[in-house]
C-alpha cells in the first residue's frame, strides 16, 4: 500500500513538473496563431486598428464604414451599404476566406427607415443562408456614416 502511495506520488510530482515545462512553451504557440489583418487605406494612414485579427479559423471583423475612402464624406443610402459590404468582403478574402463564412454581424444604423436599403444590397453578397445578425439603432456613426458592421467568420471546412 504504502509503495502505491509513493508511485502515485510519483506520478503527480512527474506530471506537475510536465505542465511546468510546457506552459511557457504552449502559451507562446497560441499567441502566434494571430494574424493582423489591416485594410490598404489603414496602413497608408497608420491608422490605430486590424481591419481583422484571425485567430485559427476564426476572423474578427472590425467594424467598418461605407463613407468614401479619400474624402471620408458620405455618399448615397444604397451606395454606402454596398461600399460597407465591400470593405466587410474584403477583410474576409484578406484572410482567405469567403462571405459565407460569416456566421455573425452586427450593423448599427443611424435611421432605421433605411432597413430595408440595406437589405437589398445585403442579400446580393451572400449564397443561401445569411449569417446571424442583429439591426442595431444608433444616434451617430463616424465621419456622417450611416452604416457601420462589424462581425465574425469561421472558415469553412469544405
Amino acid at each position: 500500500m504504502a509503495r502505491q502511495i509513493c508511485t502515485v506520488e510519483a506520478d503527480v510530482k512527474l506530471r506537475y513538473w510536465l505542465l511546468l515545462l510546457l506552459v511557457p512553451v504552449l502559451l507562446p504557440a497560441q499567441q502566434s496563431g494571430r494574424t493582423h489583418l489591416k485594410s490598404k487605406l489603414a496602413q497608408e494612414r497608420n491608422l490605430p486598428f486590424s481591419s481583422g485579427v484571425l485567430v485559427g479559423d476564426t476572423l474578427y471583423i472590425a467594424g467598418s464604414t461605407g463613407v468614401d475612402a479619400l474624402t471620408t464624406k458620405p455618399v448615397g443610402t444604397e451606395e454606402e451599404a454596398r461600399l460597407v459590404m465591400n470593405a466587410i468582403r474584403q477583410t474576409v478574402e484578406q484572410a482567405g476566406m469567403t462571405m459565407d463564412d460569416i456566421v455573425s454581424l452586427q450593423v448599427f444604423c443611424t435611421d432605421l427607415a433605411n432597413y430595408d436599403t440595406f437589405n437589398g444590397v445585403y442579400k446580393t453578397y451572400f449564397h443561401g443562408d445569411y449569417p446571424a445578425r442583429a439591426f442595431v439603432s444608433v444616434p451617430k456613426l463616424l465621419f456622417g456614416a450611416r452604416f457601420e458592421v462589424m462581425g465574425i467568420a469561421i472558415r469553412s471546412r469544405k
